[in-house]
Parts: structure tokens; C-alpha cells; sequence
């Protein structure tokens, strides 16, 4: 990558970025696998491309559809180049199906599997060891703009079920920033690390994999072969 001469601008758990100078960055991701709730936190060769695999051809699919990504072009096995915008320090969650932290955190609302019409969208503040539900008065404050945000996250929904269909996308989480003009823009990665995703026999096509213990050539042969399936 270009950018290998000089320390990266910013570094996650996920991800490194190079600021560009011009409204762009350039994004290296790290092939890092992190669940808090399992407590297990891995580096796993090859899951980075593959997650660069599925984000790039999810984003094509988001811009046929009007929805907006800050990805512009991939760079490289693992890199790639987006607009800049800050990311804010909450995510936006989108659930079709009750799974995960809604059982955990409200225990006797739903029953797990419980299928939401509409999909339910939360938010959550981002903060280790583990992310919080934020009201949306909160961010009104800050002045997000929750229903454009919430709107974004929808049509996201939408066009990823379609797109993925028949396999079940359960939930995912996203990070939405805004643009010079105030307008949602997502500015996460999209892909099997970020969202619950079941074959047609329920089987995990994601990162619950991991979280259940699946060793690493099983994590990399099924998202291989998602990544097969969404090229067909």
C-alpha cells in the first residue's frame, strides 16, 4: 500500500487509515476477529480480504440502489480507498430477527428468533469493553439527524435482504456519518465481521462463527464461500 512509508493517521482493532489530503483516505484492514461478550480475540489470516471481498461488492450494490458508502475504489488485497468523514462515536443497529444482545439484555421480552415487522433500528454508543444503548434524545442534542440516520439504516436493510436472498440476514450494525451537507453517509465496512447472516438451513454465515468457537480454516472456508456465492 502507498501509504507503508509513514505511520497510519488512525488505528483500530479493525482497521488502519491514511488521510489523503483531499477529501479521501486510504483504509488497510487488519484480519482481526474480536467478540467481548465470548471473550475471544484473534488475528486470523486471510479474513481481512475476504471481508474487503464482501464489502466491495455490497457497496456497488448499496450505490445501485441510491444508498450511500464512503467506499470509492479497492486498492489492493486488503486496502482500499474511501471519502474521509469522521465517524461518530455511536453505531446504528439494524435487527430482523431477536438474536444476541436483545435476548441478553432484555431477557423475557422475545423469544430468540422472534422476527421483527418492521425491523427494529437502535442505537448504541460505541465504548469498550462493551458498546451501550444511547436514547435517541441524546443524539438529537448532538444534532444527528436520528430519522434521516434511521432511514439510511432501512434502506440499507432492504437492499441487502434483497441482494443476499434466500439467505436470512438476521442483523448488522453500522457506522453512519454525515457529509459537508448535513446527508447520512454509511462509514463502516459491510461484511460477514458486521452482521448475522444464515443459509437456508440456519447455518452461520458470520462472525457467529467465531463467537461459537469454529476454528480458523472453518471461518475462512464458509466466508470463502459466500464470497463465491455473492460473485455468482
Amino acid at each position: 500500500m502507498a501509504k507503508n512509508d509513514r505511520q497510519p493517521d488512525i488505528e483500530g482493532r479493525s482497521k488502519r487509515l491514511w488521510l489523503n489530503g483531499d477529501g479521501t483516505c486510504d483504509v488497510e484492514l487488519i484480519p482481526s476477529l474480536r467478540s467481548y461478550t465470548y471473550d475471544r480475540d484473534e488475528m486470523i489470516p486471510e479474513t481481512a480480504r475476504l471481508r474487503l471481498d464482501f464489502y466491495e461488492r455490497a457497496s456497488a450494490r448499496l450505490a445501485d440502489k441510491g444508498v450511500r458508502t464512503v467506499f470509492l475504489e479497492r486498492l489492493g488485497d486488503i486496502s482500499y480507498r474511501a471519502s474521509y468523514i469522521p465517524a461518530p462515536p455511536f453505531e446504528v443497529i439494524v435487527k430482523n430477527i431477536a438474536t444476541g444482545s436483545t435476548i441478553r439484555k432484555y431477557p423475557g421480552l422475545f423469544e430468540e428468533g422472534h422476527r421483527f415487522d418492521p425491523p427494529v433500528v437502535k442505537f448504541d454508543y460505541r465504548t469498550d469493553p462493551e458498546d451501550q444503548p444511547i436514547g435517541e434524545d441524546y443524539l438529537r442534542v448532538m444534532g444527528v439527524d436520528v430519522e434521516a440516520f434511521r432511514e439510511t439504516a432501512l434502506e440499507c436493510n432492504a437492499s441487502l435482504r434483497s441482494w443476499l436472498n434466500p439467505l436470512d440476514l438476521w442483523d448488522f450494525c453500522l457506522v453512519i456519518g454525515s457529509d459537508e451537507a448535513g446527508r447520512p453517509v454509511i462509514n463502516s465496512e459491510i461484511s460477514p465481521d458486521c452482521m448475522r447472516l444464515r443459509d437456508d438451513s440456519g447455518n452461520p454465515l458470520d462472525k457467529d462463527l467465531f463467537r461459537q468457537g469454529a476454528d480458523p480454516a472453518t471461518i475462512i472456508s464458509v466466508w470463502t464461500g459466500l464470497v463465491e456465492r455473492i460473485k455468482a
